[in-house]
């Protein structure tokens, strides 16, 4: 009798990025789901997500595969279409609850300074007027609500117990700067939606959530992507996609056929205060997630860990506007192309690796420059035939080399 070989046990990690983030992941997913056969991406054992990222998990393990969530983007899915606009509406409660605590909060510090005035300062005095400011300036609530709506339909669930494969959304506990992993023992309870609005929350951008007294921010705080939660439960191959990097505006000078250069300053600091804190919160959390990166390796020898993100010069990836529906279609099919380009220029590394994990690249089809999510698009992705000439040239030099040695 022969015996039954051994599944391999697959997880996928997908990192935070806010808006731009998730329509970036689920293009890469859609050119990854193409290109991998024998790996289905609603089958994984473990999905793992932080901030966005989370929401884009909690899809996919209640059964939402990656060609799905790319129709509902490039095709305006309106009963399931994810809308950014709803990140923009302002927080009026928590507005309302600090405008309420103003007069006791006055009072208190007048008190306070008249009782010692030679020697507290006015400023010095008043200073607890700062427990009126708001904790977060817009309301994300709605991801609550839309989340809610989708595990509601036939087939899906809002109850991490209830999946049929494990789900961990990565918040950070405020009150102790710890990371907490919504879907893990003790932590199960908690409706999925709620889970990944917490995760999603970010410092002084959204209000805290409110979680059974406790209160939780965006899991990204303490690190990156955490796919050490896969490994944990035991995955031999962990998928990971990070959407964030820091921008090259150099390298990208450099390469005049990339689209939409003319968005690109000569210096980031041209384009002032968001683009200097974008670029600034990019390199903080890429220099993290390398440090995770390394330590992955030597604590999990045994187990591959294969990233997938954009490069230092996407200009597209950087610098566009999420919040034109136009924008959203052209940001996931750019992230399907230069998934599939990438994809064909790490084939050879890829190949082994995959292929110890029952998967196999489809290299026939990264060839085909026809492909694409846009429904009825006639033309050649330049981006994709690009991505293949810099590929074989590189095959090309590889085999110089080694004739010459």
């Amino acid at each position: 009798m022969v015996a039954r070989q051994k599944r391999p046990r697959i997880g996928l990690a997908l990192a935070g990025g806010g808006p731009v983030g998730g329509i970036y992941e689920v293009g890469a997913m859609a050119a990854l789901a193409e290109a991998f056969e024998g790996a289905d991406f609603n089958e994984f054992d473990c999905y793992v997500g932080v901030s966005s990222g989370g929401f884009i998990a909690a899809l996919l393990a209640n059964g939402m595969s990656p060609a799905k969530l790319a129709r509902m983007l490039v095709q305006n899915d309106a009963d399931e279409m994810f809308d950014p606009d709803m990140l923009l509406r302002p927080a009026f409660g928590e507005y309302c609850k600090r405008l309420l605590s103003v007069p006791p909060l006055l009072w208190s510090s007048f008190l306070h300074y008249v009782s010692d005035p030679w020697h507290l300062g006015m400023f010095e005095a008043f200073q607890r007027l700062g427990h009126a400011l708001p904790a977060g300036m817009l309301d994300n609530s709605g991801v609550d609500k839309l989340l809610r709506k989708l595990f509601s339909m036939p087939g899906r669930t809002n109850d991490f117990r209830k999946l049929r494969h494990r789900l961990f959304l990565v918040t950070t506990d405020l009150d102790s700067g710890e990371s907490v992993a919504f879907g893990s023992a003790g932590y199960d309870k908690v409706p999925i939606s709620t889970a990944v609005q917490a995760s999603a929350a970010l410092p002084g951008l959204f209000p805290p959530v409110r979680i059974d007294g406790r209160y939780y921010v965006d899991g990204a705080l303490i690190k990156t992507l955490h796919a050490s939660v896969a490994l944990r439960e035991g995955a031999e191959l962990v998928l990971c996609i990070n959407p964030l990097v820091p921008f090259d505006a150099g390298l990208a000078a450099r390469h005049p056929q990339r689209e939409h250069l003319a968005h690109a300053p000569a210096h980031l600091v041209d384009g002032g205060l968001p683009v200097v804190l974008s670029q600034t919160f990019r390199a903080i959390i890429h220099s993290r997630m390398r440090v995770g990166m390394d330590r992955y390796r030597h604590e999990y020898g045994d187990a591959d860990v294969v990233l997938f993100e954009p490069t230092s010069d996407d200009t597209e990836m950087f610098f566009t506007n999420v919040f034109s529906y136009r924008s959203r279609r052209r940001l996931c099919e750019h992230a399907y192309q230069r998934t599939r380009s990438e994809l064909y220029r790490r084939r050879h590394e890829l190949a082994p690796i995959l292929a110890r994990h029952g998967i196999r690249l489809d290299v026939a089809g990264l060839k085909d420059h026809r492909r694409s999510l846009l429904p009825h698009k006639r033309r050649p992705d330049l981006a994709g035939a690009t991505g293949a000439l810099d590929a074989s040239l590189l095959d090309l030099e590889r085999w110089l080399q080694s004739r010459d040695a």
